[in-house]
């Protein structure tokens, strides 16, 4: 199946590393026009640069935290300002933050929500009225298989990917007249910087570590981004036009929940 992205135009948060990166890469080099947003200037422009090398549309860098309403707004009027439109968003930013609850306070928690859910809602709140005007828009929030099954010990994230998992059905209601698809992809264990530093600190190779979480993985190893990637592709072209308020698991049969 060719899948192309001509003339379309998209914003990635957490844009410069793991997943994020992948998924700019590979709509980058299907035709996209594509802006990817994140915290560390280094990691971005290197980030960007390594996109443009096989990109057949515009690239776009944009540094700031998604956790503030202001970054929000100027990552998107940056993006207008490059591409003049903006047709796709994946919420990616965020990292996995797992304890008991016990050891939840308010000020991780709200952290969390800013980073995950509060910056979603932003980005689509602006991107929602040209996207309805258009009628055309994908959009694509970055959840995690603890959205659908938490297990102990999981929050604050499990909370937070929850609530993204419920806008991503409520918004696929409201955005289906118009052809604004939303849909959510859950992440099981795909590599990423994250579990090279989750490695690190356990005092682990990251051999050694993949295959002990590969354990209860019935494919029996860990994804890699770029299969992360090929998925999102598919979900933001015209060739899955009718896919939209899903949630799927992309975690190599992981989830005990479909």
């Amino acid at each position: 199946m060719n899948i192309t992205l001509d003339g379309r135009s998209a914003i990635v948060t957490g844009g410069s590393k793991g997943i994020g990166l992948a998924v700019a890469t590979r709509f980058a080099e299907s035709g996209a026009d594509v802006a990817i947003v994140a915290r560390g200037r280094e990691a971005l422009e290197a980030a960007a640069k390594a996109i443009r090398e096989s990109a057949k549309g515009r690239v776009a860098s944009v540094q700031g935290d998604v956790g503030s309403a202001a970054d929000v707004q100027r990552a998107y009027d940056e993006a207008m300002r490059a591409f003049g439109k903006v047709d796709i968003v994946i919420n990616n930013a965020g990292t996995s933050r797992n304890g008991k609850f016990e050891a939840l306070t308010d000020e991780v928690l709200q952290e969390d929500l800013d980073q995950k859910l509060f910056a979603a809602i932003r980005l689509i709140r602006l991107v929602w009225p040209q996207m309805k005007e258009r009628r055309w828009g994908r959009i694509i929030n970055v959840l995690n298989i603890g959205a659908k099954a938490a297990r102990p010990a999981s929050m604050p994230t499990s909370v937070s990917r929850a609530a993204g998992m419920a806008l991503t059905k409520a918004l696929a209601g409201e955005g289906g007249p118009h052809n604004v698809l939303v849909n959510a992809l859950l992440v099981g264990f795909i590599e990423s910087d994250q579990h090279v530093r989750m490695a690190r600190e356990a005092g682990l190779t990251m051999e050694q570590y993949a295959k002990d979480r590969s354990k209860d993985i019935p494919l029996g190893r860990t994804g890699r981004a770029e299969e992360f990637a090929n998925l999102a592709c598919f979900l933001v072209s015209d060739a899955g036009s009718y896919i939209t308020g899903t949630a799927i698991n992309v975690d190599g049969g992981r989830s005990p929940v479909v």
